[in-house]
């Protein structure tokens, strides 16, 4: 059956029914593509190669979905909306948990008695022109626009992961907090305001964030992030730490791992760096994405480890980033 699909561009992934037509494909032929996994239909009228689909990981597959959703509007659309809250997040590449695949856009006037379609949410808002931005030729909220319109329907710790990475992509604070004092007493905005509260850009990924959003919660003194120290290996990075107990917070997300280099390698060195640190008198305090949710448990191992007694200090000097 992939005898239909050889005729179709090989850097093409995403087509409209009616390409489909015109390429020699008739509905039954494409029905038969689907069921064979050849093609995936992403959304009515929309459908991508399935090699290609299923590789992609959870924030790539999210990112097509609003570019199948242009993709399949091209024909059918005046446009006069743009993408915004999630959609807009996962444009601009934003760190988000928790959320799932529907697609956002926001149009000035309350949307007609033709419906968008399933799988989309049509807000009713006017945009000021500072407040529309483009990311891969697609109109979207400005990143400022998205972070607050996100928060309005986020909870504390996916507004808090949304918000360190704003941070750390250069988000305009002073304007997010200006839009959070202009919205006083909406709904949802005190997610948006505590989030303000305890930003910190330093934070690298979504487990770190809610790591430290944890450990404030748990009123466990605050570490210093992305903390370094020098040893004869070299200076190494720790992602929370306590210099005067000497105590290291790792948080070890799956990305950690296998985004760049070989498992083995990467496992390697970090054990090699951990050594060189625990000659230095430091303790280690490891945690994973199920440990965030086993709180009681966490609070015990790192309090257990933050009082446990003085440990030998043959440390060359340590620094901050």
């Amino acid at each position: 059956m992939s005898q239909p699909l050889a005729g179709l561009p090989v850097r093409e992934n995403l087509w409209r029914t009616d390409q489909l037509l015109q390429r020699g494909l008739n509905s039954r032929v494409i029905a038969q593509l689907v069921r064979d996994g050849i093609l995936v239909r992403v959304r009515r009228g929309c459908y991508a190669r399935g090699s290609w689909w299923t590789s992609l990981n959870v924030a790539s597959r999210r990112r097509q979905l609003i570019h199948a959703h242009a993709h399949g509007t091209c024909t059918t659309s005046a446009g006069g909306f743009v993408y915004s809250h999630t959609s807009g997040a996962s444009l601009q590449r934003l760190h988000l948990w928790g959320v799932d695949d529907m697609v956002h856009l926001t149009q000035a006037r309350c949307p007609s008695g033709v419906s968008h379609g399933r799988g989309v949410v049509a807000h009713t808002r006017r945009l000021s022109s500072r407040e529309v931005t483009f990311v891969d030729d697609l109109p979207c909220t400005s990143l400022e626009r998205t972070v607050v319109d996100c928060c309005l329907i986020f909870n504390v710790r996916q507004s808090l992961i949304l918000v360190d990475h704003a941070a750390r992509l250069g988000a305009d604070l002073h304007l997010l907090r200006d839009y959070c004092t202009a919205l006083a007493g909406r709904n949802g905005v005190v997610a948006l305001r505590r989030a303000l509260e305890l930003v910190d850009a330093r934070s690298e990924s979504a487990g770190e964030s809610l790591t430290r959003e944890l450990i404030h919660r748990l009123r466990v003194p605050a570490p210093e992030l992305q903390y370094v120290v020098r040893t004869p290996l070299g200076e190494h990075r720790l992602d929370f730490a306590w210099p005067a107990q000497r105590v290291a917070l790792e948080f070890d997300g799956k990305t950690k791992y296998f985004d760049y280099r070989p498992t083995s390698e990467v496992v390697f060195q970090e054990r090699r760096r951990e050594k060189a640190l625990m000659e230095q008198g430091w303790i280690f305090v490891r945690a994973e994405w199920k440990d965030l949710f086993r709180e009681q448990e966490f609070k015990y191992r790192l309090l257990r480890a933050l009082h446990s007694p003085p440990r030998f200090d043959g440390s060359l000097p340590a620094r901050r980033c």
